[in-house]
């Protein structure tokens, strides 16, 4: 077997290109994994693609599998399916996800990489990590039936909150972003949809995932007293502002962060790393979620494409890598 791989990597900030990576010898403890997609989350890895990862997170941002430091050269991205081709006999041959950057083939201990359920097709399979981050978000929240919900900023991750907050019984679930597309990725979710002006209000919780400081005044905007605004955004370099004068204090609202990097403190005594992923995972089972899956491109494309992703000149939830069968 060729024991070369082609891998994507962002060689400075806003460049990128592929090279090719001598793959070690696979352990009885590892996989070897030939990959079928890859994600590209938008928010996130145009970030690290445009170098705004401040250095005071260069640690806390490093991908499970990344490669060289950050603002570059850097090999990053973390939505990775494919096929065992070697490895322990239970694992060959199986569809399973891992936590890898864009590469066709690569090599990771046995236990990096989970099982995709025989329900859900390995295009759907690259968003289990975000709703993983989706899935620890709500552990971090803590709905209570009959809330009324808003989930500000309808991108990969708000969309994601959104797709599972319709599940919940006897809650109102509006998803609130200024892009009149999104109305269409919320119909196919299950949820009602909103411009921020005529976004309703009294809500008891707001999931904030738009990144903008527009987005997270207006979140504050929309609650309930004593409501909670739950923080995913992640504004890298930039700095914000806010305003926690007017009737903040007075109606004793509560910004809380949410960050995937650890499991959520009402889990933590019970659930794994691993079994949040497995959850993950099962709750692709939906076809719905195929809404966040919004463009495609193959790997030999990538260093072309992701300066459009970045720029908004392709507009995208998770744009899909696909890779042929010669990877």
């Amino acid at each position: 077997m060729n024991r070369t791989a082609r891998a994507f990597w962002i060689d400075s900030p806003g460049r990128g290109g592929i090279r090719e990576v001598d793959l070690p010898g696979c352990a009885a403890d590892e996989v070897l994994v030939r990959t079928l997609f890859s994600g590209v989350s938008r928010g996130t890895e145009t970030l690290v693609f445009r170098g705004g990862v401040p250095e005071s997170q260069h640690a806390a941002m490093r991908a499970p599998f990344q490669e060289g430091d950050f603002p570059g050269p850097v090999k990053y991205g973390y939505l990775n399916v494919g096929v065992v081709e070697e490895g322990p006999a239970a694992l060959v041959g199986r569809t399973v996800f891992c936590l890898y950057p864009h590469q066709t083939r690569y090599v990771v201990p046995a236990a990096a990489v989970t099982v995709v359920p025989e329900s859900v097709p390995a295009s759907r399979a690259v968003l289990a990590g975000t709703v993983e981050t989706a899935v620890n978000a709500l552990w971090d929240a803590a709905p209570l039936i009959g809330d009324r919900i808003a989930v500000v900023g309808g991108g990969m991750v708000g969309s994601s909150v959104a797709a599972l907050l319709a599940r919940f019984p006897g809650v109102r679930v509006q998803l609130v972003d200024a892009d009149p597309g999104r109305a269409k990725v919320a119909e196919a979710l299950g949820v009602d949809f909103a411009a921020p002006a005529d976004a309703l209000g009294d809500c008891d919780l707001v999931v904030h995932a738009s990144a903008t400081e527009q987005g997270l005044a207006r979140s504050l905007e929309l609650l309930t007293a004593e409501g909670t605004v739950l923080e995913l955004s992640w504004y890298g370099d930039r700095q914000i502002s806010l305003p926690l004068g007017e009737a903040f204090h007075s109606r004793r609202l509560v910004i809380r962060s949410s960050q995937v990097g650890t499991v959520s403190p009402a889990r933590r005594a019970s659930r794994t790393y691993a079994d949040r992923l497995a959850l993950a995972l099962d709750l692709l089972a939906d076809p719905a979620l195929d809404a966040l899956l919004t463009g495609e491109c193959a790997f030999e494309e990538l260093p072309d494409v992701l300066p459009r992703l970045a720029s908004g000149e392709i507009p995208a939830l998770c744009h899909l890598v696909r890779y042929g069968d010669s990877a």
